[in-house]
């Protein structure tokens, strides 16, 4: 969902609404000039927009929180006018730090200061209504939309990162246990596909020894940055990286290890794909879930959907299209655990 924020009836979206809505993601505005509620987190955002007008005191503070929210969560953000202030005081407080032009200063060429760049993600636009302007639009929209999916992830992981363990302390056991069934051989690779907080890396490093390598890979750099104040960078690397655009050679690593993944994925297949491309001939991916996956969908009231890209009619072909074996199946009450084996080409 794209949010958009109205400060004044005599504001409204126009030209960068018309381009947001062209990416054909839902687009939602926040009337906050008619005392409208700011949503309280950045959960479920792909963009933030805040527009010109002006503010009083009105919902400034919740403004600011979510612009902070949203830079935090790496949520692309555009600022016009008053937003552009806005976003500059969220970031780091200096608007002066910025060089944001003063409103009675008017564009006349490419050279003058019209876009703020506060991140690779953060924009904002001094002047609403400039040449020119529509193109810095269109640029935006394309960003909020290739990046949509990324988006909704780390929007979602980055709040939760930091209490990520405390909320799941008795799941600890079932990680080890899981890893254990990959029977890895000491000095062998292992990666841990969306690691989170890293926490079965002591298990991973415990099976392949001092001289294996264990890294583990997540979206989100908030889960990356628990992991490491929990000690769990001395366990293995952690790196930033896509979960189907793993920066590393094929054949790289000696198994892959991923707890509940795979089905949050928009391309399940592609991910499995690109498993058993960085994975060596006879290495071993492991699923797993400290939960039955056909138990969890009972328990929310929901019966498992035909495409399902977890169910064993649908899991196990998709294993054998891309290069897997499926060795072990098991939707038990109380875990969810696949074992494939990479076979050789």
């Amino acid at each position: 969902m794209i949010q958009i924020v109205e400060h004044t009836a005599a504001e409204s979206p126009c030209a960068i609404g018309a381009a947001l809505a062209a990416t054909g993601l839902p687009v939602r505005v926040c009337r906050a000039w008619a005392g409208e509620r700011l949503p309280d987190t950045v959960d479920g955002m792909v963009a933030l927009v805040v527009l010109d007008g002006p503010t009083g005191t009105l919902g400034l503070t919740a403004q600011l929180a979510l612009l902070r929210a949203a830079l935090e969560a790496e949520v692309p953000v555009l600022g016009l006018g008053t937003g552009a202030r806005l976003l500059a005081l969220a970031a780091d407080g200096d608007t002066a730090k910025h060089a944001l032009p003063d409103h009675s200063r008017t564009p006349h060429d490419e050279t003058d200061v019209r876009v703020l760049r506060i991140t690779p993600s953060a924009w904002g636009l001094r002047f609403h209504q400039v040449p020119h302007a529509d193109g810095v639009y269109d640029r935006f929209a394309t960003l909020v939309a290739n990046r949509a999916e990324h988006t909704t992830t780390r929007a979602f992981f980055t709040r939760r990162a930091a209490s990520w363990d405390e909320r799941f302390t008795d799941d600890g056991p079932r990680y080890t246990a899981a890893a254990h069934r990959m029977e890895l051989r000491p000095g062998q690779r292992v990666l841990d596909v969306g690691c989170g907080t890293g926490r079965v890396l002591p298990a991973l490093r415990d099976q392949v020894g001092p001289a294996g390598v264990v890294a583990g890979v997540d979206l989100t750099p908030a889960m990356l940055t628990a992991a490491a104040r929990q000690g769990r960078g001395g366990q293995g690397h952690l790196v930033l990286a896509d979960a189907c655009r793993l920066p590393l050679r094929a054949g790289a690593v000696d198994g892959v290890f991923s707890a509940g993944l795979l089905n949050h994925l928009p391309d399940p297949r592609r991910a499995l794909c690109e498993w058993a491309r960085i994975t060596a001939p006879d290495g071993v991916l492991l699923l797993f879930h400290p939960s039955g996956h056909a138990e969890r969908a009972a328990r929310h009231g929901r019966p498992l959907a035909p495409d399902d890209p977890l169910t064993e009619n649908n899991l196990l072909p998709a294993l054998r299209a891309t290069g897997w074996h499926p060795a072990c199946y098991e939707d038990a009450p109380h875990h969810f655990l696949l074992r494939a084996v990479r076979r050789a080409d």
